[in-house]
């Protein structure tokens, strides 16, 4: 895709976490107005890139740009800015505050960052809330609501402030299939109506290609394979196609590097 089309691009980033080594020259750009399910083995750094695209984390080195600007290089005021007005971001955990009522969690972003009158803010929040299907909840604590319930609540408090760009961290974990057929829409629909960009990581292949434009594919520090759910499908990448289709056998072994296990057996030394 053309630079013009990117909404986050990343370009040669390294990073490191201690001795281990992250990424090692990655370069992706996302389509601004798409979905993109990030996804690869576990522990090849996916919610290490949303947090580099967030600011949270800082790459050793390369650029990671998200409309135009290098996120590493801006000031603290600049990030904040860039977070504020035109990100928005679902956790894991949905990181709803416990002693909030549904409504006061979603208007919380609104009572932060803006100087609206309440009469504003409580249409506004009464307008996402509507969208996720919980308008009728606003009165409950997080307590009270199931965990697929908690995540739309988180949801809507993440599109409270009109975000450009939308970043989803597991947001399938631990639901039943009810719950996740809900999210599902709302995230396939959210990003139709708003025409938000969206980067979605999870391990949830089935689920993710169903909504995703694209799939980014990461292992070993660099992007394996980009594209539609059905190229990489029928693409000649054998690593992708086992990720993508759950194979126990093929380019990454099953087995973790050892010694030879007969060998072993027979020395009787841990």
């Amino acid at each position: 895709m053309s630079d013009s089309s990117a909404h986050v691009e990343v370009r040669d980033v390294r990073f490191r976490r201690g001795e281990r080594l992250i990424y090692d020259g990655l370069n992706v750009s996302f389509p601004r107005g798409r979905i993109t399910a990030i996804m690869g083995p576990s522990g090849t750094g996916k919610t290490t890139l949303l947090r580099m695209i967030g600011g949270q984390l800082k790459a050793d080195s390369g650029e990671v740009l998200v409309n135009g600007g290098d996120v590493g290089r801006m000031s603290r005021n600049e990030l904040l800015a860039l977070r504020r007005d035109k990100m928005g971001m679902l956790f894991q955990t949905s990181g709803l505050f416990t002693d909030l009522s549904v409504f006061e969690n979603v208007a919380f972003p609104l009572r932060v960052h803006t100087d609206l009158p309440e009469a504003m803010i409580r249409d506004l929040v009464l307008m996402k809330l509507e969208a996720v299907g919980l308008r009728g909840a606003r009165d409950l604590f997080p307590a009270e609501l199931s965990g697929g319930m908690v995540r739309r609540v988180a949801l809507a408090r993440s599109i409270a402030m009109d975000p450009e760009l939308i970043m989803y961290d597991e947001p399938f974990t631990g639901l039943d299939p009810i719950s996740m057929g809900m999210i599902l829409r709302l995230i396939k629909g959210l990003n139709e109506a708003l025409g938000l960009t969206s980067l979605l990581v999870s391990h949830d292949v089935e689920e993710s290609c169903q909504i995703a434009d694209f799939l980014c594919i990461v292992s070993g520090g660099k992007v394996i394979g980009f594209g539609t759910p059905d190229e990489l499908r029928n693409g000649d990448n054998a690593e992708v196609r086992q990720f993508l289709n759950g194979d126990p056998d093929g380019p990454v072994p099953f087995h973790y590097p050892a010694d030879d296990y007969r060998q072993d057996l027979l020395t009787g030394v841990k």
